[in-house]
């Protein structure tokens, strides 16, 4: 696959001791908690309220919970069943920053096919400067073919991976170089005559692909600092965290860390010692079983799952309560 569109850099791994977001969610052979915005049960309908979200989000965050991943779903399409939450990410997760001490702010996924790649840099570097280096980058090439066209690019749904490609190759010279130089098929030149500003404070912002998003692993394991995988059983996710570590190790040819995570959709029973139940994209478990299950993720080699409470049958708060007591100790944050 086609690298010419996307810098050579350095591994992130370089500056991750002083990136406070990606430090607080990710290490080597270590499992940690997030949650995938927003913090709210409202399993059967389409929108959540937003109530007392700044609330709750300040509790995750006190907690010690690792990270919080904001998606990005700019139009809403009742075939793809909600909306988010609701609000755009960037602007709700440099509100968020200044209402939170020390979890991680992460798009979880910027769709970096509709947004140009100038004005993702600026609402990235800016939450990362505002909220003390915390924001990580998730992206994605997006999946809803529907809005291809509300945003005038109808074409290029279909080659969506090549303009993920594009879009990453000019975010990262626009922020990582000074005055950049760089041609874009898609978005336009560089020149070297205008520099892109506020750079990030710690020379990078980490980037995590969902998904494939259209791409080989090979071009993952090359370019993005990490992965963020959907929800399978254990025993298809064994093999798909093994592959990952070795095309890490392959196409960087060292020891790099590049963590890989995975979101799920989380409904917490009462009873404790709730057997393991999957529902959609999820389980519904109680405590004692959800410890033993992320246990055997950490040895699988998982770094990070967020919870999706979308599904949940009691109350987000409750959710948290039980979790931070119970769940949290067992696999605390870095």
């Amino acid at each position: 696959m086609d690298d010419t569109t996307v810098p050579r850099e350095r591994p992130f791994s370089e500056h991750v001791e002083h990136h406070a977001g990606f430090r607080r969610m990710f290490a080597p052979g270590r499992l940690t908690l997030g949650f995938i915005l927003p913090l709210e049960a409202y399993p059967d309908m389409p929108a959540p309220t937003m109530r007392d979200h700044v609330t709750v989000m300040r509790y995750a965050d006190q907690a010690g919970f690792a990270g919080v991943w904001a998606r990005d779903v700019p139009l809403f399409d009742p075939m793809f069943g909600d909306t988010g939450q609701l609000y755009e990410p960037f602007t709700y997760l440099g509100f968020l920053a200044a209402s939170t001490q020390s979890i991680a702010l992460a798009t979880g996924s910027a769709v970096i096919t509709l947004r140009h790649p100038l004005l993702l840099a600026k609402q990235a570097a800016s939450v990362d400067q505002l909220s003390g280096g915390r924001m990580v980058l998730g992206i994605s090439s997006g999946d809803r073919p529907s809005e291809y066209p509300a945003f005038g690019i109808e074409g290029d749904f279909e080659t969506r991976g090549e303009r993920f490609r594009d879009a990453f190759g000019m975010f990262r010279a626009s922020l990582q170089e000074a005055f950049a130089v760089h041609d874009s098929e898609r978005f336009g030149r560089l020149d070297g005559s205008l520099d892109l500003l506020p750079k990030p404070p710690h020379g990078r912002i980490p980037a995590i692909v969902t998904g494939r998003s259209r791409q080989d692993l090979e071009w993952i394991a090359r370019h993005a600092d990490g992965w963020l995988y959907y929800f399978v059983n254990p025993e298809h996710l064994a093999p798909i965290v093994s592959t990952w570590r070795d095309v890490v190790q392959r196409e960087t040819q060292s020891g790099i860390f590049k963590p890989f995570a995975q979101g799920l959709f989380l409904d917490l029973a009462d009873n404790a010692n709730h057997p393991l139940m999957r529902i959609h994209s999820g389980l519904r478990v109680g405590r004692n079983r959800l410890i033993d299950y992320l246990g055997g993720l950490q040895q699988l080699g998982v770094n990070h799952v967020a919870f999706n409470l979308k599904a949940s049958r009691r109350p987000a708060t409750e959710v948290l309560q039980e979790l931070a007591e119970f769940v949290l100790p067992a696999f605390p944050s870095n």
